[in-house]
């Protein structure tokens, strides 16, 4: 019985040393693991049951910790130091108009129409699934840009245009387009345009009431800018600018709030888009008035709260270098991501028409990235499956062990 006795001892020792060893090996992936979240994707936003881009995308990805540009001062003063932040979307109407860019989702049998394109070369061929009724940037009577969004829910594709117009044939008109797959991370060919003159996708960057509402806003934001010049940074892939300056900013260029800004005064909606401008920042994409940042219409919208952004100077932004990040000329990734996988969506329900609402847009929110308490992906780690299986190694080691004691104890 001693012996059994003591060779229960020698086990529960032995396990015990194991078990320190373990976790003095797992800390400092932990913290690695930890670190290295703060800097990767997190779950992206879905619509219709679509991502809006892998989780790896670009536009998912938190550049909170990546380097200022070397030029960034100058860019930032080309753009307008004593500029304002303006949030370029709202409720009601202003002028007659919507204030925002509008989406529709529909159904996958939705019927496809043809699209007659001005910049044909550049865009992809029809026919789109766009309904008669589609809602247009600014209303049917707009002279502005007229955007056109569209999400086919049953294949998770994304379609937009500009300038678009419908004909009495239930055809379109329109200045170019783009289709984009939502579950991809795949860009435009370079030098083309989009129905953003970066060639950039116009969804991914506006801002919602739903998601605010979740309480986080987990991708880069679309801002416009008085001038650009003759360039564009990964991942634009057009420029719209005959100015050579090498000062002015290129299209696709990041921009984002100092960590340093003080947002602790503003209501807790202003917070959230102002966290999601230090977090993700925002791509320039389209030349208009400077620091006008893209949302959709939605009647919940607080209009004086919103105003409220506008007291942020361009001075409180800076310029990101995210050229580390590029994994691939022609891809959206971001390094440090894992290749993305084609997610399985809801299957389709066909209404009896079309959704014309901007309800859908929600957001999966992150434990790490959300204001509100309580809040995770869902999804764990795979330094989390790791851990937690060598915790559970050292238990069932432990009981064990003190079994082979209560059965060493028993007279033989």
């Amino acid at each position: 019985m001693k012996h059994g006795r003591a060779l229960t001892f020698k086990a529960l020792h032995a396990i015990s040393l194991l078990c320190v060893m373990l976790l003095l090996f797992l800390g400092p992936i932990v913290l690695n693991a930890q670190r290295a979240g703060a800097s990767s994707s997190v779950a992206s936003a879905t619509i219709g049951g679509c991502p809006v881009f892998p989780a790896n995308n670009i536009w998912n990805t938190d550049i909170s910790h990546l380097p200022v540009a070397a030029n960034s001062a100058n860019y930032i003063a080309s753009i307008g130091l004593s500029g304002h932040l303006h949030p370029d979307f709202g409720s009601g109407l202003y002028n007659g108009e919507p204030i925002g860019i509008p989406y529709v989702v529909v159904p996958g049998n939705q019927p496809r129409v043809p699209i007659r394109f001005q910049y044909a070369s550049e865009s992809d061929p029809g026919p789109y699934p766009i309904p008669a009724n589609a809602p247009i940037e600014g209303g049917p009577q707009s002279t502005g840009d007229r955007h056109v969004l569209v999400i086919d829910r049953g294949n998770c594709t994304l379609y937009e245009l500009f300038a678009g117009y419908p004909q009495k044939d239930g055809s379109w008109r329109a200045g170019s387009g783009a289709v984009w797959h939502l579950a991809s991370n795949a860009l435009r060919p370079a030098t083309w345009t989009s129905a953003d003159a970066a060639g950039l996708p116009i969804l991914p960057g506006l801002v919602t009431y739903d998601e605010v509402a979740s309480g986080v806003i987990n991708h880069a934001l679309r801002v416009t800018v008085n001038q650009t010049q003759q360039a564009f940074l990964w991942p634009a892939r057009h420029y719209a600018s005959s100015n050579r300056n090498p000062n002015l900013p290129p299209m696709g260029l990041r921009l984002r709030l100092k960590a340093s800004v003080n947002i602790s005064s503003f209501s807790r909606l202003d917070q959230i888009i102002l966290t999601a401008l230090k977090r993700y920042g925002m791509f320039v994409a389209d030349n208009g008035t400077s620091w006008f940042i893209s949302g959709s219409p939605d009647s919940r919208w607080n209009n004086d709260e919103l105003h409220a952004l506008t007291s942020i100077p361009g001075s409180d932004f800076e310029a990101v270098d995210e050229a580390r990040l590029q994994v691939s000329a022609n891809s959206g990734q971001a390094a440090g991501s894992p290749p993305a996988s084609t997610p399985t969506h809801a299957p389709t329900t066909p209404p009896a028409q079309a959704n014309l609402q901007q309800t859908e847009f929600r957001n999966v929110p992150s434990a790490s990235n959300s204001l509100s308490n309580g809040e995770s992906s869902g999804t764990a780690p795979p330094w989390l499956v790791f851990v937690g299986l060598a915790v559970l190694f050292c238990v069932a080691g432990t009981i064990f062990a003190l079994n082979w004691r209560k059965k060493a104890r028993v007279p033989r």
